[in-house]
């Protein structure tokens, strides 16, 4: 076994795993002039996986991530528009909230999920030149590859 397995072998023993499995599947924010779309597979072995798509006026973006565990911890790794990994170390969950925490990162320094029923709200929060920032997005539940209705922006 290698090293890496190995220690993520041990870091999967020495603490329980949450459970994320409230955040698998395709959720979509049709609000403020854009799409979001988020997809998140079920836990796998710990391991779940997600990526998000934007389109709007200004064009398309996305990111890449998972959840489960690093060498940090239990984290949720974010690549937006595919850039090395930054690492956000679980700092609280519960039955349907999860807060991830990185105070070393620029913006943001927290990742914050929580379900209510069929609405997912993803919350990023941080600083930004001494001032406190924040970005909301409420995401519904819906099929997979579902579109905003009557979208008209960037195709």
């Amino acid at each position: 076994m290698s090293t890496a397995a190995l220690f993520a072998a041990l870091l999967t023993q020495a603490a329980p795993t949450p459970d994320l499995s409230w955040m698998a599947g395709y959720w979509l924010d049709c609000s403020g002039g854009r799409e979001v779309s988020e997809t998140w597979s079920d836990p796998r072995a710990g391991l779940s996986v997600g990526h998000a798509v934007t389109v709007s006026d200004d064009g398309v973006s996305f990111e890449v991530s998972h959840v489960g565990v690093t060498p940090q911890g239990f984290a949720y790794v974010a690549q937006p528009g595919g850039a090395p990994p930054t690492v956000f170390v679980l700092a609280e969950s519960g039955p349907a909230r999860a807060v991830f925490a990185n105070a070393e990162n620029d913006f943001p320094t927290r990742v914050i999920y929580e379900r209510d029923g069929d609405a997912l709200t993803a919350r990023i929060e941080g600083e930004i030149g001494g001032q406190a920032r924040s970005m909301e997005w409420n995401f519904r539940a819906a099929p997979l590859n579902t579109r905003c209705p009557g979208w008209t922006g960037a195709r």
